[in-house]
């Protein structure tokens, strides 16, 4: 709707973050349980920091200049960078091997509880599917609105450092970013179920 509604605006009061092979599709089914939703193919990542996701397009553009004229003529789309910025709170079996860019956690042979996790001696491809959704209650009605956004393809581009100290949690900051697709298909995709889109 044109002009200005408050109901259209968003805060994302309650998200998630899921991570599944490559390829997997966000659901577009909203039976209001998420687990459901989002199925077996989706791992959910857990808690994450109290700063949510930070969400980052970034188009290069290149201008084209000309002798007859001091400002660009035309612009030429050099480079599209699209990424997710989260830090996990949780450590285990999915969250670490995504963070660390791959590989799997073992059980150590002849012990109880005693895990094992090796960190390759240089970076291999990691690609993932990585899934976001978030519910916004809207205050006048009690009504909510929820958002999912998904990269089909994509990898771990930066880890934070992570500090080990005696008042905060640890934390495994990560940056990811999509992946184009060979077949050309989308790069990232929102699914809103947001009756605002309706008009």
């Amino acid at each position: 709707m044109a002009g200005t509604n408050s109901s259209e605006i968003r805060i994302a009061g309650v998200g998630r973050l899921f991570v599944a092979k490559a390829d997997t599709k966000v659901p577009t089914a909203f039976t209001g349980t998420s687990a459901t939703d989002w199925g077996a193919d989706w791992k959910d990542l857990g808690y994450t920091s109290g700063d949510g996701v930070t969400f980052s397009k970034k188009d290069k553009l290149e201008p084209v200049d000309v002798w007859q004229a001091v400002s660009p003529v035309h612009f030429v789309y050099s480079d599209r960078d699209l990424t997710l910025k989260f830090s996990l709170l949780q450590f285990n079996e999915d969250t670490l091997p995504f963070f660390m860019g791959g590989g799997k956690i073992n059980p150590v042979a002849g012990a109880t509880d005693v895990f094992q996790y090796d960190i390759a001696d240089r970076p291999f491809a990691d690609v993932r599917a990585l899934g976001l959704e978030f519910t916004d209650v809207q205050a006048s009605d009690g009504s909510a609105v929820t958002y999912r956004f998904g990269i089909p393809r994509g990898q771990v581009t930066a880890a934070d450092d992570i500090k080990l100290a005696r008042k905060s949690a640890a934390q495994l900051g990560i940056t990811f970013t999509a992946m184009a697709n060979a077949d050309g298909s989308a790069l990232a995709s929102f699914v809103m179920k947001d009756d605002s889109y309706a008009a």
